[in-house]
């Protein structure tokens, strides 16, 4: 069976102590052999809505954490980008560059990301048609040499794509299953299960969300057909600085996991 990708740990870092907790967690998904697994935290999340919402640790400190925990527990690491004087210290650290889906838009940035040698992660904007996601890709990608946007190229070079939900009016988001099959024509899909339950804004000057969800949208993801999943998780997402609504407890994810490869199995064939 082909591995499949698992981006999973929480939205903002808290602190080592925390962060710690959270990696402990998931020590099962890192040694399962069916899974190519990423621990994902971000030292700042720069979209906030508001200005008095928690943004992260730094990308100093930030970056000395994750490096920690990649050293300690042996995990490859993703995390995000917001500027392009980003890329180099966090490709001293990180195994995934990702790009935000806020600015999956951004040239530059794309551009940059795409000069290191790290695995590229562009994020699906809300408002963006799944379509569109090919110009995002190409820029990555003829960075890097290629010249059209297909599933074998940004396969080999690195390129990635992940679907994180539409806007469908104000404050809710939705998830079209046929942006998994469209964009798995340009590039490996992750699907971002948990910022697909987001509702921006209704948490009076920040998101809130559903978790509830998150299983049931995984599950049909993992029916269509994806390459991988990302998952932010906490050990107490209702006190969580970040994301709370939207993020499920670190314990549950091995077992969901385990479901969803069960589906992917048998959506795949084998």
């Amino acid at each position: 069976m082909k591995k499949i990708i698992l981006m999973a740990g929480p939205c903002a870092i808290e602190g080592y102590d925390k962060l710690k907790i959270i990696a402990d967690d998931l020590r099962g998904l890192s040694k399962n052999q069916n899974i190519d697994f990423y621990f994902k935290a971000s030292f700042d999340k720069a979209n906030r809505t508001s200005l008095e919402n928690y943004r992260g640790i730094g990308m100093k400190e930030g970056l000395k954490i994750l490096g920690d925990i990649k050293k300690e527990y042996g995990y490859k690491i993703i995390t995000d980008i917001h500027e392009c004087n980003q890329v180099e210290s966090v490709a001293e650290v990180a195994d995934i560059i990702q790009i935000p889906a806020l600015l999956c838009r951004q040239t530059d940035l794309i551009i940059e990301a795409a000069k290191s040698d790290k695995i590229v992660n562009i994020k699906k904007g809300q408002f963006l048609n799944p379509l569109d996601m090919q110009y995002a890709l190409l820029k990555a990608i003829k960075t890097r040499g290629g010249e059209s946007a297909n599933y074998d190229v940004s396969s080999k070079l690195k390129i990635w794509a992940t679907e994180r939900g539409s806007s469908f009016g104000y404050g809710n988001l939705v998830v079209d299953m046929r942006s998994l099959v469209i964009m798995r024509k340009f590039a490996p899909v992750i699907f971002d299960a948990t910022h697909s339950v987001q509702m921006p804004g209704l948490g009076g000057g920040k998101s809130s969300g559903d978790s509830s969800f998150v299983f049931p949208l995984a599950k049909a993801a993992a029916a269509v057909g994806v390459d991988g999943f990302f998952l932010e998780t906490h050990n107490d997402p209702k006190n969580a600085l970040s994301d709370g609504a939207n993020m499920v407890n670190s314990k549950d994810v091995e077992s969901m996991v385990s479901k969803l490869i069960e589906i992917l199995s048998i959506s795949n064939g084998e």
